[in-house]
């Protein structure tokens, strides 16, 4: 496991004590009752760009600042202690990193400084069907006029209700399944013949599906090179996915801090449950746990940073692991704090759901040890 640096240790403990003093549970469950289509609070949201967090893959020259995957792990796993809410992952990740490995000098000087300072918000627009299937894209872009027109849909699109783009992935040749013919395209959310409605997922985020009718793009649309896309794509993804496992891990963390705190407290039968062996087997299991897991995560976002040549083999593992972790600590959350663990009244249920959702995000376990096991030969 690699060690953080200075200035990474900084930006935890800055991002931590932030979290606390501005953004506890109980500011997201007022968002939740409050019915926000968007799923994040626009005050807090303006308050994390200002800290620079939308910024930090994005290049100095481009308004960023340049510090890696690695770092914007360590606030993400912040953020998920607290079930933050804010449009990292999907945009100043996912959109960001699509433009900033193969974006135009166009597309770039005209959306990533609006992404890092927050004033725009992106999004991928990748999977069309229940599971994450990055090499069954078939939603298609014809050529038309010297551009394209793109026709089909986009589901599950994370951010996907306050985008103002979207990096889009289509096929301009061939057809579901194959290596090649995938291009990928930015496309403003104002596009005429784009539409899009708010797909509800129990963790209250704003999810959207996508529906392109004849959607006309320039060529200058095109990010990277028509019909090569696919490697482009399969980089933004690891990039993506390894942020995902960052924000599991800090809800993982806290899961399992939350239920010692109450296993400290809680007396039954004239005893404190925390003094119960079979309890402490639990807790100490869950311990291993997330020790095991955090070097696989650690591991994945620094290969990024080095620009490793197993980057995706790394991001698989820790995906995987991550979406195990999570389930387990957010499981035992759940039934060690007994009957009150069940209601709306107490957060552990805003834990598991945003669980359940970031575990099939960008691929579940079977998804990622089967891409795994391809990559390394078995």
């Amino acid at each position: 496991m690699s060690l953080l640096t200075d200035e990474q240790v900084m930006l935890r403990d800055s991002a931590r004590g932030w979290v606390k003093a501005n953004a506890p549970v109980g500011a997201f469950r007022k968002m939740r009752d409050g019915g926000n289509p968007k799923g994040f609070d626009d005050a807090t949201f303006k308050a994390i760009a200002g800290m620079g967090w939308t910024g930090v893959v994005i290049p100095e020259a481009h308004g960023g600042s340049e510090f890696g995957y690695r770092s914007i792990g360590v606030v993400l796993e912040e953020l998920g202690r607290n079930v933050v809410a804010a449009p990292l992952i999907g945009s100043a990740v996912g959109a960001a990193s699509a433009l900033a490995l193969g974006g135009t000098k166009a597309q770039k000087r005209d959306w990533l400084p609006k992404i890092a300072d927050g004033t725009a918000i992106g999004a991928l627009a990748v999977d069309e069907g229940p599971r994450h299937a990055p090499d069954r894209i078939a939603l298609a872009a014809t050529p038309k006029g010297g551009g394209y027109a793109l026709s089909g849909g986009k589901t599950f699109v994370m951010e996907g209700m306050a985008a103002d783009m979207f990096v889009v992935a289509a096929r301009t040749g061939g057809k579901a399944g194959d290596g090649t013919g995938v291009t990928l395209f930015l496309m403003p959310a104002g596009a005429r013949g784009l539409s899009r409605k708010r797909r509800e997922l129990m963790d209250s985020r704003g999810y959207a599906d996508l529906t392109f009718g004849d959607v006309e793009v320039g060529a200058d649309a095109v990010i990277g090179k028509a019909g090569e896309g696919k490697a482009l794509l399969d980089k933004v993804l690891d990039r993506t996915t390894a942020a995902v496992a960052a924000e599991q891990m800090g809800l993982a963390q806290q899961a399992f801090e939350t239920t010692i705190d109450y296993m400290k407290t809680r007396v039954q039968f004239g005893q404190l449950i925390g003094s119960f062996q079979a309890l402490q087997h639990r807790a100490a299991y869950l311990f291993t746990a997330l020790q095991l897991a955090r070097p696989t995560i650690d591991a994945a976002l620094q290969a990024i940073d080095e620009d490793a040549p197993d980057v995706s083999e790394l991001v698989s593992l820790a995906k995987a692991t991550a979406n195990d972790v999570v389930n387990y600590a957010t499981r035992e959350m759940i039934q060690l704090h007994g009957g009150i663990g069940m209601t709306d009244a107490h957060d552990a249920g805003f834990y598991i759901k945003r669980a359940r959702v970031l575990e099939a995000a960008f691929g579940n376990s079977a998804y990622h040890r089967e891409r795994y096991a391809r990559l390394i030969g078995a």
